[in-house]
């Protein structure tokens, strides 16, 4: 079986170097990166950023996968998204945010993430967080005690769309210092 039949037949639009070497069984680390130069001038492969490859073009991407992808870590959609979303804030939000175990800010293509890091004892309760489509998210409730976490003096637009007592009561059970 060919290498790209078995990317076919996943069901994945993003692969790390570690994935591709998995499915296609490879072991020598020369080999692979080989693999993956021919596949990228075939234009098989496209690449995102060093490790990380997709197989349709980057504007067809889901911008929420490709996020998680690139922190390659625990991660969920949180503050700004989750504001602009639900409509909290109104003002333009140009990154995609998310909460994770480390900070960062990564630029591919036009699109813009950022990732705040929280402690591993907060990030991991799944207090307020769902799932929709293989993207954990924080509700609304969440992402305001989220924010309020690490900026206590952040300006909400429509208060009216918070749920405050949600709020406290998420802070209190994720064990964040009550701030309001």
């Amino acid at each position: 079986m060919y290498r790209i039949d078995t990317l076919i037949k996943l069901d994945r639009k993003l692969y790390h170097t570690n994935d591709l070497a998995i499915c296609w069984k490879i072991i020598n680390k020369n080999t692979l990166y080989t693999a993956i130069k021919r596949y990228i001038k075939r234009g098989i492969l496209i690449p995102v950023k060093k490790g990380l490859y997709s197989t349709i073009p980057l504007v067809q991407l889901d911008r929420q996968n490709l996020g998680i992808a690139l922190i390659h870590k625990y991660c969920y959609l949180s503050t700004e998204s989750v504001f602009v979303k639900n409509g909290i804030i109104t003002q333009n939000n140009f990154y995609t945010t998310f909460i994770s175990s480390v900070s960062a800010k990564i630029a591919v293509s036009d699109w813009q993430f950022l990732y705040r890091k929280l402690k591993d004892e907060f990030l991991y309760n799944q207090e307020g967080i769902y799932s929709e489509n293989g993207v954990y998210m924080a509700t609304t409730e969440r992402a305001v005690a989220d924010m309020l976490y690490f900026n206590p003096t952040y300006h909400f637009d429509l208060l009216e769309n918070i749920d405050f007592n949600k709020v406290k009561d998420i802070q209190k059970k994720v064990g964040y210092p009550c701030s309001i």
